[in-house]
């Protein structure tokens, strides 16, 4: 086999595993070749191991396919389950995790083979951590794999959903960005019965379908997924209203205060006001409890109660520990 072919190969194999599947006139126009040659590389690819489906058609059409045994990835079956489970639990449990350890997780999961599948989900479910720390609902691993595959593939997904208000309806989208926030996971995609960008959290999704329609690519807003997300975020109503006047530069509060991307605005050089507004009374405590510096509130009544009390009780203990 020459160089030349064997650089060329590896470019399929790549393909391949980019996108669920390629007709043969698209792969040959990628690779630069006749779609005979195509042919040919993809009966090499099977010699190796690799298990590669075809569709008949005027066209053709290739898939990587789940095989009986693992491909050639330099990998053996420990390895193999050994990352898959690593990238499982760090999707599941890392808020910022890295997009392409997702792309990694559902490249593996494509062509693992059964058997190993089976492991991989009997040691998640079997391990266990402590945590030293509250923290908030953590995203499924399964539910990440699948709509990591479906953001890839640009492919439309039914699934259920619960608001915020706790009512559950079915929704259908085309998924486009996974992003994390806190210890949130979020699905950003285009809500095809509303004809609109929607935000998802993946804790309230359920049974998510694929429905094998895939679309073109759709440019997110401004063209920062992230921005985009926690612009929609700090716009989202909340149940109490808190927003304090800092006398302090913005970046300096933002230097010392991390997750309030927009709801942290200057005001001129010297002052800036954060939106501490949230559904929770002890975390809009926790948020304005990390300003190292003066500022005036203008929030509800129980947010004002809220803080007194907290006030009164933290007072009160310091003050039985004096002699």
């Amino acid at each position: 086999m020459t160089s030349d072919m064997t650089a060329r190969m590896l470019r399929l194999l790549s393909l391949l595993q980019t996108r669920r599947e390629w007709s043969g006139a698209d792969l040959a126009e990628r690779l630069a070749v006749t779609v005979r040659t195509v042919r040919r590389d993809i009966d090499r690819l099977r010699e190796l191991g690799y298990p590669v489906d075809s569709a008949r058609g005027h066209a053709g059409g290739y898939r990587l396919a789940p095989g009986t045994d693992l491909p050639p990835l330099l990998l053996d079956d420990d390895e193999a389950v050994a990352i898959a489970v690593a990238l499982r639990t760090a999707a599941g449990g890392l808020a910022g995790i890295e997009e392409t350890a997702l792309r990694a997780l559902a490249k593996l999961e494509q062509v693992l083979p059964r058997r190993l599948r089976g492991q991989v989900t009997a040691l998640q479910t079997s391990l266990a951590g402590i945590t030293w720390e509250a923290r908030g609902p953590r995203a499924d691993p399964a539910l990440l794999a699948t709509l990591a595959v479906a953001c890839r593939d640009h492919e439309i997904l039914t699934f259920g959903y619960t608001t915020r208000r706790g009512t559950t309806a079915a929704r259908r989208a085309e998924p486009c960005h996974l992003v994390a926030s806190g210890d949130l996971w979020y699905l950003l995609a285009h809500d095809t019965d509303r004809d609109d960008w929607r935000l998802f959290r993946l804790d309230r999704i359920t049974d998510p379908t694929p429905t094998g329609r895939r679309v073109p690519p759709r440019p997110v807003p401004g063209d920062d997924p992230a921005a985009f997300v926690a612009q929609r975020i700090s716009a989202a109503p909340t149940r109490y209203r808190a927003v304090a006047t800092v006398h302090a530069p913005a970046d300096h509060i933002r230097a010392r205060t991390r997750g309030l991307a927009t709801r942290l605005r200057p005001t001129d050089d010297h002052t800036c006001t954060v939106d501490a507004s949230d559904d929770s009374l002890p975390r809009i405590a926790q948020t304005l409890a990390c300003l190292d510096t003066d500022y005036t509130l203008d929030a509800d009544p129980d947010v004002l109660d809220h803080l007194r009390s907290s006030a009164h009780r933290t007072l009160r203990a310091a003050n039985d520990r004096q002699p």
